[in-house]
């Protein structure tokens, strides 16, 4: 198992709450094939309360962070049983999140009321490509600041969360992408990872000029016990 990773420059260690603020604002700084999510959401606290507080609060055992001197520069977060995370999404962060967004705690505007039009439209089975949970429970989420791309952090951080899930056993791991995200495909493919189905997505047609696909990606993992 590698569960540390350093270099001369860089260190990947387990979250700890005081990372969350910092891992928080990369996911949201990188929400937008890599850019910030402001490009189509006013406020990015309802993508970071909604998509990304699970990882942090209800699993954070299996979240990893690249660390650069004091600064968080990059994270994994990762969820052994999806159904779970699901399940917790929907009973426990989709209310709180409502409850916000009603009450005005948000900032709303056009951008946002487009976005949820288009999630919705993207959610539906002819847009959402398929993974067969029982043969990939697991799931991650991986990002790292822009300015810290290209010296292999996504690689050192993929390597220990795919090793933590072998060694509790996992049999796979899946992940959502989009075709415009090429670096990412690639180093997925590096690991392994096969393309388990894709679906055209108009999610971003406001945004892009050319057809674009979202896809899922697995892994099935070796036992090692």
């Amino acid at each position: 198992m590698r569960w540390i990773a350093k270099t001369t420059m860089l260190s990947i260690r387990p979250f700890e709450a005081k990372d969350r603020a910092s891992l928080m604002n990369i996911a949201a700084d990188t929400a937008f094939f890599g850019e910030p999510i402001e490009k189509y959401l006013d406020d990015r606290r309802i993508f970071q309360d909604y998509f990304y507080a699970y990882y942090t609060d209800f699993e954070a055992e299996h979240a990893w962070v690249a660390i650069a001197g004091q600064k968080v520069v990059g994270f994994l977060t990762g969820c052994f049983d999806s159904k779970v995370q699901i399940s917790i999404t929907r009973r426990k962060l989709l209310p709180k999140v409502l409850l916000r967004l009603f009450s005005g705690r948000y900032m709303l505007g056009i951008k946002t009321w487009n976005y949820f039009i288009n999630q919705k439209q993207a959610q539906r089975s002819e847009y959402c490509p398929y993974v067969n949970l029982q043969d990939y429970p697991a799931h991650l989420h991986i990002n790292v600041d822009q300015n810290w791309r290209g010296c292999g952090i996504g690689h050192h951080l993929m390597q220990i969360y795919l090793d933590q899930l072998m060694y509790a056993g996992i049999v796979g791991v899946h992940l959502g992408t989009t075709s415009e995200n090429e670096a990412a495909c690639r180093m997925y493919a590096q690991f392994g990872f096969k393309l388990l189905d894709e679906k055209p997505t108009r999610q971003w047609k406001a945004f892009i000029d050319h057809p674009a696909f979202a896809r899922a990606y697995g892994l099935k993992l070796p036992e090692t016990r």
